[in-house]
């Protein structure tokens, strides 16, 4: 009588995790692609609520016009009471885009023209890593269209609209 032994031999266990890798090395990448195309989409959604957002600043306080990145938010403690919308804080975006100027991967700013009032503004959304975070920089102005530019590291408003 032949006695089984019970279990999963070497070569079967080298077989199992080769295809194991195998899968992963295939997955990965994509997985870092969509990651990418995932932020690129919340920083043009990001870049729209900031256009939006100027309009809505411009035509309340329009003796300041146009305004940063900073003065478009403000903290949960201010907006939360009837009179916290100042000019400085006028609580029309998330304060994490505002106060950190950081989401998903893409840098944030939004440059008011000079002047009082003011008529134009820049916003721009950078990768914070290019190639990682991000292939593509975005920006706007006050014609809200939102432009992209492939290398990722600047952007203007002579660049390629979405």
């Amino acid at each position: 009588m032949r006695r089984f032994q019970k279990g999963f031999s070497l070569i079967e266990l080298l077989i199992v995790v080769a295809i194991i890798l195998i899968i992963a090395a295939i997955a990965i990448p994509n997985l870092l692609r969509s990651r990418m195309a995932a932020n690129e989409a919340s920083a043009v959604g990001s870049l729209r609520t900031v256009n939006s957002a100027e309009v809505v600043y411009s035509t309340t306080y329009p003796a300041i016009g146009f305004a940063a990145l900073a003065s478009l938010g403000g903290s949960a403690a201010t907006c939360a009471t009837a009179t916290g919308a100042t000019s400085t804080a006028s609580c029309l975006i998330d304060n994490v885009l505002a106060a950190t100027a950081v989401k998903s991967g893409y840098a944030f700013a939004a440059v008011p023209g000079s002047g009082a009032p003011a008529v134009t503004y820049t916003a721009t959304a950078l990768p914070s890593v290019v190639g990682q975070s991000g292939q593509r920089a975005f920006c706007s102005d006050q014609s809200g269209v939102v432009r992209y530019n492939a290398g990722g590291t600047a952007c203007s408003n002579a660049d390629n609209p979405l």
